[in-house]
């Protein structure tokens, strides 16, 4: 009797400590729109500009929650082009991270280093964002913001 007392406390010990599914929630992206980061702002790095670099351009855009509760680690992915049509990111469609979306509308802003002497405007297709009802990354402390400190300061301009 007590061996099966304990194999049931074992049984609801492991239950519990197995880890949680994270589900993967697709997200609408509009209002999407590429410009180059402000003079004034540090990621521009106006002093290191050359042929060989990178520009920085700012991504902005909307986010839409439809659920009742957050969607969290949500990247972002879109395809950027530039004037011929010509994709601007090899090989790579994920262009950022904004962290943790509450249900509804939300802004974004992130910074993108392009290839120095890619031929504008650049235009945007295929935007699209994806988070988890769970978190899959390690999670900021609780007094912390989620953001770089370079995205913190692109969503305040």
């Amino acid at each position: 009797m007590m061996a099966c007392f304990w194999g049931f406390i074992i049984a609801i010990g492991l239950f519990f400590s197995l880890p949680t599914t994270a589900f993967a929630a697709n997200l609408q992206v509009s209002g999407i729109s590429i410009e180059p980061c402000p003079k004034a702002d540090v990621g521009a790095q106006p002093d290191f500009r050359r042929p060989l670099g990178a520009s920085c351009y700012a991504l902005r855009g909307e986010v839409l929650n439809n659920g009742s509760k957050p969607v969290v680690d949500t990247d972002v992915f879109a395809q950027i082009l530039d004037a011929s049509g010509e994709p601007v990111l090899q090989n790579r469609t994920r262009v950022g991270s904004i962290g943790d979306v509450p249900p509804g509308s939300s802004p974004f802003a992130l910074r993108l280093a392009v290839p120095a002497g890619t031929p504008g405007p650049l235009k945007v297709s295929n935007a699209k964002a994806k988070g988890f009802n769970a978190p899959v990354r390690a999670r900021a402390a609780a007094d912390e913001l989620d953001l770089l400190p370079l995205e913190q300061e692109l969503n305040l301009q």
